[in-house]
């Protein structure tokens, strides 16, 4: 059986969609809207049911011989939708939901969206939500997080929504919020909770290194083209990344992903071919390979 683990795609469900198309400024009434974006981009509309997408999903893990993924909840709003497909799903997918603490952190809410059966982990974005990662608003939040042992994805660099710019919504990125350097202070002070930041920092990849190197509750996932290398001061590859986040955070803190998101494209083997080959580039072992594919995420998350 694939060993093979997922730890970052995301649901985009019906939910999702309807949210954005509600808040965007384009003209026209919302149906027609919505029809004009799903066109332009050439992606699917999501069924109603999230059930049924979430056997979309399933369709795709076993074609492409992928064992688990972790499903985010890309808004707050989008959560029911995830649990509901997490249940279906039979323990094959595991849900994220994201989380706006300048929305508040009440006990009671978070106590029910991280109980049993719930979310096992949290999505964070600081340039989108305007908050510092060391300000109060992430630490009130984090206290009832560490209660539950829940994990603490907080997404830090680059910030780049492409359906939310498809639906005319602002960007309103401050992108000054999201250094991993910040994230030092928060996961000293929280030391039982795993954190992880996707994309190797999606452009302060030497930053992440740093905080990498100055805390072991600190992981980083490997996910999307990572096209953010462009962005560097110097040429590097894919395998240069790879090389340098061994050297700081080792195997064991580093989790495969591909931000698999939409259908028709549906799960991205082309991140898995490319990431593969960087590995092997590397000069790994088999086992520690196999560490970063699946076996540091099923540790975290706790499946078998």
């Amino acid at each position: 059986m694939s060993q093979l683990v997922d730890f970052h795609t995301h649901f985009f469900s019906r939910s999702f969609f309807d949210a954005l198309n509600a808040a965007s400024p384009l003209p026209g009434d919302p149906e027609s809207r919505l029809q004009g974006v799903i066109a332009r981009l050439q992606v699917e509309l999501p069924p109603e049911d999230p059930r049924l997408l979430a056997d979309r999903w399933l369709e795709q893990m076993d074609r492409h011989d992928v064992q688990h993924m972790v499903s985010f909840a890309s808004l707050p709003v989008e959560a029911q939708s995830v649990l509901q497909a997490v249940k279906h799903a039979d323990g094959r997918l595991t849900g994220f939901v994201m989380l706006d603490p300048t929305q508040g952190a009440d006990p009671a809410q978070l106590d029910a969206l991280f109980g049993s059966g719930g979310f096992k982990g949290a999505l964070f974005f600081p340039a989108l939500h305007g908050y510092d990662i060391d300000g109060p608003e992430l630490a009130a939040v984090l206290e009832r997080l560490q209660a539950h042992g829940t994990l603490a994805l907080v997404h830090c660099g680059m910030l780049r929504i492409g359906l939310r710019d498809a639906f005319g919504l602002p960007k309103q990125f401050a992108i000054h919020r999201a250094n991993p350097l910040n994230l030092i202070p928060v996961a000293d002070r929280f030391a039982s909770l795993r954190f992880i930041i996707p994309h190797f920092g999606a452009g302060f990849f030497r930053e992440t290194l740093m905080a990498g190197a100055q805390c072991e509750n600190i992981h980083v996932d490997t996910s999307s083209s990572n096209n953010w290398i462009q962005t560097q001061p110097r040429h590097m590859t894919l395998a240069d990344v790879f090389e340098r986040s061994l050297a700081v955070f080792g195997p064991k803190r580093l989790l495969f992903g591909t931000d698999s998101s939409v259908f028709p494209r549906g799960w991205r083997r082309d991140v898995l071919t490319a990431q593969r080959e960087a590995l092997g580039a590397c000069g790994l072992s088999d086992a520690e390979r196999s560490l970063i594919l699946g076996g540091n995420a099923r540790r975290l998350l706790g499946i078998a």
